[in-house]
C-alpha cells in the first residue's frame, strides 16, 4: 500500500468539506446537541437521585463515548457515500488505487472528522457540565482506541454492504449504531440483559468499554486484560470487515456489477 494514495482519498474529502458548510456543520452540530441534551438531563438526575450517584460521569460519559463511536463509523461511510452519490465510484476504481489504499483513505478521513467531534464534545462536557476525565484515569485513551477500531470495522462493513446491494441500501447502514447499543450496554450493566443477549454482548468490543467505564466511576478496579480482549476483538473485526469489502469488490468487478452501479440497486 502506498500511503500517498491513501492520503489522496482523505484529501479529496477534505476539499469537499472545506467547500461546503452543509458537509462541515454535521461534524460537530449533532454531537453538540447530544452533549447539551444529555448534560442537562444528567444534572437533573443528580439533583433528584440519592447522594453519591454521579450521572454526569456515568450517563454523560457514556453518551460521549458512544457518539465518538458513531462519528467514527459515519466518518468511514460518508467518504464512501460521497463517491456513490456523485457517481464517481467507477472512476475511483478505474485508477491504479488498490482496495487497501482506498480503505486506508477512508480511515485517515475518519481520524480527522471524528477528532473534530470529540474535541467539541470534550469542551462542552468539561466546561459546561463539569465532566472530569480524571474519573476514568489512564483507561480513557484505551477506551477511545477500542471504540475507534470498532467504528472503523462497522464503517467498512457498511460500505461493503452498500457496494454489494446498491446505493439504496445505505438505509441499512444508518441504524446500525442504534441496533448495536442495546447489546453494548451503553447505559446499563450487561447483567440486566437476558442470557442470549449477554452472549452477543461479549462479542462486541464496546461492551468491555462501557462495563469498564461504570466500574471505574463506581470506584472499583477494572481488569486491563478484559479491555485487551475487547481490543483484540476490535482488531479481528477490522480485518474481517476489510476482507469482506475486498471480497465484495472482487465480486462486483468479476460480474460486471460495478459498471452497472446505479442510484437504486445492483443485482
Amino acid at each position: 500500500m502506498r500511503p500517498r494514495r491513501a492520503a489522496a482519498v482523505a484529501l479529496r474529502h477534505f476539499y469537499l468539506l472545506r467547500g461546503s458548510v452543509a458537509r462541515f456543520l454535521p461534524l460537530f452540530a449533532w454531537v453538540a446537541i447530544d452533549m447539551v441534551l444529555w448534560g442537562f438531563m444528567s444534572r437533573y438526575l443528580n439533583s433528584v437521585a440519592t447522594p453519591g450517584l454521579d450521572f454526569v460521569h456515568t450517563l454523560l460519559g457514556a453518551v460521549l463515548l458512544w457518539d465518538f463511536f458513531t462519528r467514527v463509523m459515519q466518518g468511514v461511510t460518508m467518504v464512501f457515500f460521497e463517491d456513490v452519490w456523485s457517481r464517481n465510484f467507477l472512476n475511483v476504481f478505474a485508477t491504479p488505487l488498490s482496495i487497501s489504499e482506498y480503505v486506508g483513505g477512508l480511515v485517515l478521513s475518519t481520524i480527522a472528522t471524528s477528532a473534530v467531534g470529540l474535541l467539541v464534545m470534550w469542551v462542552l462536557a468539561t466546561a459546561v457540565f463539569g465532566l472530569s476525565f480524571a474519573a476514568y484515569g489512564a483507561m480513557f485513551i484505551p477506551f477511545l482506541a477500542v471504540l475507534f477500531l470498532f467504528g472503523v470495522a462497522i464503517g467498512i462493513f457498511g460500505c461493503a454492504l452498500v457496494l454489494r446491494l446498491g446505493p439504496a441500501s445505505e438505509w441499512f447502514v444508518w441504524p446500525i449504531p442504534a441496533l448495536i447499543s442495546p447489546f453494548a450496554g451503553v447505559f446499563y450493566p450487561l447483567s440486566t440483559l437476558p442470557g442470549w443477549m449477554q452472549a452477543v454482548s461479549w462479542l462486541l468490543p464496546p461492551s468491555y468499554v462501557f462495563e469498564g467505564m461504570r466500574t471505574l466511576v463506581a470506584g472499583g478496579s477494572f481488569s486491563g486484560t478484559s479491555l485487551l480482549w475487547g481490543g483484540g476483538l476490535a482488531v479481528v473485526q477490522v480485518l474481517l470487515a476489510s476482507a469482506f469489502f475486498s471480497r465484495v469488490h472482487r465480486h462486483a468487478v468479476r460480474t460486471g456489477l460495478i459498471a452497472r452501479y446505479s442510484a437504486e440497486s445492483v443485482s
